[in-house]
């Protein structure tokens, strides 16, 4: 009778025993519809990314404010700005909801709370390892990258103040993938859309000057960005301690164990390759058209423009099936994992399909908002009729990368990532031998967001998930419903 949970036993004597069990307790994220479950946890994501995109804008409109070499010099230090957020957020973030999602999946949430302290311990190291770097070789970084004068003067001043906190984005990310991990989007997602107003009000009125606020300039506005990191990572924190979640980081006399760390590792680890690999081709295919001239590089830019914010879409899908294919790992039920990744990339590939579709038919709907230029106008049409209705393939990989975090198998995502940096290098490198028009350029693009895609999805189907594809769990009782 010990083996059965919840029983009761009534009755006068054993012989007119009556055994009462309970029925099990359902863990949503394991139990419900698969469709319905993930855009549940799908569209807090797409709102608060929606914010993030106007962040930028926002910030890029009051830095122009400052004057054209303040603009310069964001431009100039945003990459590594954008590496930082991609690798503590989809990254590590993704490494660290996959560990805590498998470990509850399985009925563990001992291991889970164990795994939250070494995800916030992982945080605190890799923002102390970007701030020791930036600091130190950042300046000479940014001087490699052609900052100059004044540019330069803005854009480390900007990079010190920033990157001297940066232990506070990725504390953040830490614990919002833990909240991710334990089906949490709703509060993450909440977090990400208060630290873009409040990135907005900080960074504007420290960097512009507001009332009795001096004008610090960029500085000013780096401040701003680590202010709403820090309100962000307090209401978080406050979250998960005071046992408001569904699990509690253990931190009061934590041990490191290894075998802790390797679990987040062996995903967020390999995962942080994958935005760094789409930096770099984003890099060199630029490079590439720039003996075409401003205009065809602009009317690149303006369609670039779009696809970062689709892939908004497909990141919020993509991070949605993590915590879902993780718990679904954990409970053996591998089938289940397979259609929730399935799913995923479907509503991934369809919805960033259609918008993109429709822009690169109605150019000028989009290129009317950036640009009255008619040889930006014309190259930036081309581009879109081109490349844009490839974006789906985009939105397929990024969902492919997700899912796989959410198994711990990411190697494949990773090296199709790999492939298509390959691919742009290579046929980029030809093409110039040839000299070839712009118009061939913006056919490699495509062609090479379709490899992306093609090998992701490929990866996610021969890669082995787990040791059976039932969908039956081994015999534990799942956990409590699904926060949100």
């Amino acid at each position: 009778m010990s083996d059965i949970a919840g029983a009761a036993i009534t009755g006068a004597d054993d012989e007119n025993a009556v055994l009462l069990v309970s029925p099990p307790v359902r863990n949503a994220l394991i139990d419900s519809p698969i469709l319905r479950t993930l855009l549940r946890l799908a569209w807090p994501n797409v709102i608060a990314l929606s914010a993030g995109t106007c962040v930028v804008i926002a910030e890029t409109s009051y830095i122009g404010r400052l004057g054209v070499e303040p603009l310069a010099a964001m431009a100039l230090v945003f990459p590594f700005v954008i590496l930082t957020m991609m690798m503590s957020g989809g990254a590590m973030g993704g490494g660290v909801a996959s560990a805590i999602a498998r470990a509850l999946g399985a009925g563990d949430v001992d291991r889970a709370s164990t795994l939250a302290g070494h995800a916030l311990l992982i945080g605190v190291c890799f923002g102390l390892s970007f701030m020791l770097g930036m600091l130190i070789i950042g300046p000479a970084l940014l001087v490699l990258l052609g900052g100059r004068g004044n540019v330069l003067a803005n854009a480390v001043g900007y990079s010190q103040v920033f990157f001297g906190g940066a232990v506070l984005p990725w504390l953040m990310n830490s614990m919002a993938g833990i909240l991710r991990g334990t089906g949490n989007m709703k509060l993450p997602s909440l977090m990400i859309l208060g630290s873009a107003v409040l990135q907005v009000i900080f960074g504007g009125a420290l960097g512009l000057g507001l009332g009795p606020i001096p004008q610090f300039g960029m500085r000013g506005v780096a401040a701003g960005s680590l202010l709403a990191f820090l309100t962000s990572t307090f209401v978080m924190s406050w979250y998960l301690f005071s046992g408001r979640a569904r699990l509690v980081p253990r931190i009061k006399g934590l041990q490191v164990r290894w075998a802790m760390l390797a679990d987040i590792l062996k995903v967020g680890l390999i995962s942080c390759f994958s935005p760094l690999q789409s930096v770099l081709t984003l890099s060199i295919f630029t490079h590439l058209l720039t003996r075409f001239g401003t205009e065809i590089l602009a009317g690149y830019g303006i369609g670039a423009r779009l696809e970062f914010m689709l892939t908004s879409v497909a990141f919020a899908f993509g991070i949605a099936s993590v915590p879902m294919v993780g718990m679904a790992i954990g409970a053996q039920q591998i089938s289940r994992a397979r259609r929730v990744a399935l799913t995923a990339g479907l509503l991934s590939f369809i919805s960033v399909g259609l918008v993109a579709t429709l822009i690169a038919i109605f150019p000028d709907v989009w290129i009317n908002i950036f640009t009255e230029d008619p040889s930006v106008r014309a190259a930036s049409s081309q581009y879109l009729s081109t490349a844009a209705p490839m974006y789906a393939f985009i939105g397929l990989a990024m969902s492919c990368y997700f899912s796989s975090q959410g198994a711990a198998k990411v190697l494949g995502p990773v090296l199709a990532q790999s492939a298509r940096l390959l691919f742009i290098a290579v046929g980029g490198w030809w093409m110039s031998q040839r000299h070839a028009p712009a118009a061939d350029f913006f056919i490699l693009a495509a062609a090479s967001m379709v490899v992306l895609g093609l090998l992701s999805t490929s990866s996610v189907i021969l890669t082995r998930w787990g040791p059976r594809e039932s969908g039956v769990a081994p015999g534990h009782p799942a956990l409590g419903g699904v926060a949100d």
